[in-house]
């Protein structure tokens, strides 16, 4: 479904005069054993990640095809990969959302509900970067007026902490004062997934929300949506 629509949008824009193009992907694009911090270059220099293998290949096909019709057709179409993103309007579902909003609702309902633990998948090893969803809508607009080329760029914060500490900050934002405990049997993907953002940065770019400060805000979002809550 996403290399459908990407293609179908890429197309449009280019058989309709489109000047300038900007298309979003991830981070997972990137290989399963990438080096440390993950530089643009290293895109498909070995294998993927297999949990999500589909995923990365249709974002893959997107910005090589804005690649290509740069050098043949001469289209300004630039390719912006955000690390993992959260903040305002996320999906609390919680089966079917990603990490950070589904660790607030967890542990907002855990807090709700008196409960004494909280179980989480995975061991708390892997190491993740997160993005305030502000942060890189501000990156967009400043590549799209200063950036121009076939090499894509990465969106990001340059910092790290492991699963663990990710759990044990939403717990403190949000008052869980339980026990948090592991599901070793439950899988912990990709071991570490930091980008190197010094593309962007020598580009003029800095993020400005901290990790602490944007949880805060997206549990104040959450709190202020109770539709969104219950999607």
């Amino acid at each position: 479904v996403n290399m459908m629509l990407e293609m179908n949008v890429i197309n449009a824009a280019w058989r309709n005069g489109c000047k300038k193009l900007e298309f979003l992907g991830s981070s997972c694009i990137y290989p399963r054993m990438a080096p440390q911090p993950m530089p643009e270059s290293c895109l498909l220099t070995s294998a993927l990640e297999k949990t999500n293998e589909a995923y990365a290949l249709a974002k893959i096909s997107g910005l090589k095809y804005c690649e290509f019709l740069n050098r043949q057709y001469g289209t300004d179409y630039i390719s912006v990969m955000p690390t993992n993103l959260y903040g305002p309007n996320d999906n609390y579902h919680p089966s079917h959302s990603h990490v950070l909003p589904a660790l607030i609702r967890r542990f907002h309902e855990a807090k709700e509900s008196g409960a004494s633990t909280v179980t989480c998948w995975g061991d708390g090893s892997p190491l993740r970067e997160f993005l305030y969803v502000d942060d890189l809508a501000n990156l967009c607009v400043f590549l799209m007026n200063n950036y121009s080329g076939n090499e894509t760029v990465n969106a990001g914060t340059g910092k790290e902490l492991t699963i663990k500490q990710l759990t044990e900050l939403v717990a403190k934002v949000v008052g869980y004062e339980g026990e948090i405990e592991w599901d070793a049997t439950k899988p912990n993907g990709t071991p570490r997934k930091l980008l190197d953002v010094s593309k962007a940065t020598a580009l003029g770019w800095r993020y400005k929300t901290e990790l602490e400060d944007g949880i805060r805000l997206a549990y104040d979002d959450f709190l202020s949506n109770p539709i969104r809550a219950e999607r």
